[in-house]
């Protein structure tokens, strides 16, 4: 993409998110994703009702009465978008490719991110890590992140989730929220590395995925291509066992997906691209609040 056209899609893309994460998102992704816990923040006077087991004992023995310490939120999070971009994300056939929804949604809650001060970090991912960028903070870092979300190039087409949460497991230490994009076109089990990883980080799935593929439509014989192998073959549209053996496969793959998030305790949505993603994003952090 040539930088004047990429600099127009960047300011296009910050208008739109960052108005969302303003005016829409602004106290829900505040308090679905929590802080670390809670850190001390000052003393004052016991009163009635007050734990004792917030006592603050030094400052009471010098003042020869009681005080208790005082807590708050520690707010701030390092959040990690896990972003698939492999061959599949290039399709789409209504409002937008897979890829340009994941951008949008992924600079929605990038915004959202910093305006809660919170860090933000990428990792691009196919079957293998395409590349990292580390959290950190400011518009400057975001807009970085927005740039690369629409123009990054990968070296690869296949998909290997199991590895992108490994890495994830491995490479943050701290306790992050991950949101893992993709449309979990995946041929091997990740189940056990989405367990693995959730349980030192807080890992949310979002699978964005084009209406058409979950059918078939009835148009004859057709030339097909797999987006991430490169396998090119004919198929006979017209026959019924074709489609519903199809449709088949797609639902059982949909039931696997679910039962491994669900295995995992791993909260998740699905969006289709012609779907609005804010009633979406709404409906996960309203049911995490």
């Amino acid at each position: 993409m040539e930088t004047n056209e990429l600099l127009k899609k960047v300011r296009q893309i910050e208008i739109k998110t960052r108005g969302l994460s303003s005016n829409i998102f602004a106290g829900q992704y505040h308090s679905a994703f929590k802080g670390r816990g809670m850190a001390f923040s000052e003393v004052r006077e016991y009163e009635f009702g007050d734990d004792i087991r917030d006592i603050d004992w030094n400052v009471t023995a010098r003042y020869s009465k009681p005080y208790i310490k005082i807590f708050e939120e520690e707010r701030e999070l390092t959040v990690m978008l896990l972003i698939d971009v492999s061959g599949s994300r290039d399709f789409g056939t209504k409002s937008m490719l897979k890829k340009d929804m994941i951008t949008e949604i992924a600079a929605t809650l990038a915004f959202s991110a910093i305006q809660n001060n919170d860090k933000i970090g990428v990792v691009f991912f196919s079957d293998r890590i395409e590349k990292f960028i580390p959290p950190q903070k400011g518009r400057k870092h975001i807009l970085y992140i927005i740039r690369e979300l629409i123009n990054f190039e990968p070296q690869h087409t296949n998909t290997d989730i199991a590895q992108v949460l490994k890495y994830l497991t491995n490479a943050i230490k701290k306790r992050c929220t991950a949101f893992l994009f993709s449309d979990y076109i995946n041929k091997d089990d990740y189940q056990d590395a989405l367990t693995i990883a959730n349980r030192k980080h807080d890992v949310v799935a979002i699978q964005v995925y084009d209406g058409r593929e979950t059918e078939i439509p009835k148009i004859g014989l057709v030339k097909i291509k797999d987006a991430e192998s490169g396998q090119e073959k004919y198929i006979d549209t017209s026959s019924s066992k074709v489609r519903l053996s199809y449709k088949h496969w797609w639902e059982k793959r949909q039931t696997d997906m679910n039962n491994a998030f669900k295995k995992s305790r791993v909260d998740a949505i699905s969006i289709r691209t012609e779907d609005d993603y804010v009633k979406a994003l709404m409906g996960l952090f309203n049911k995490r609040s």
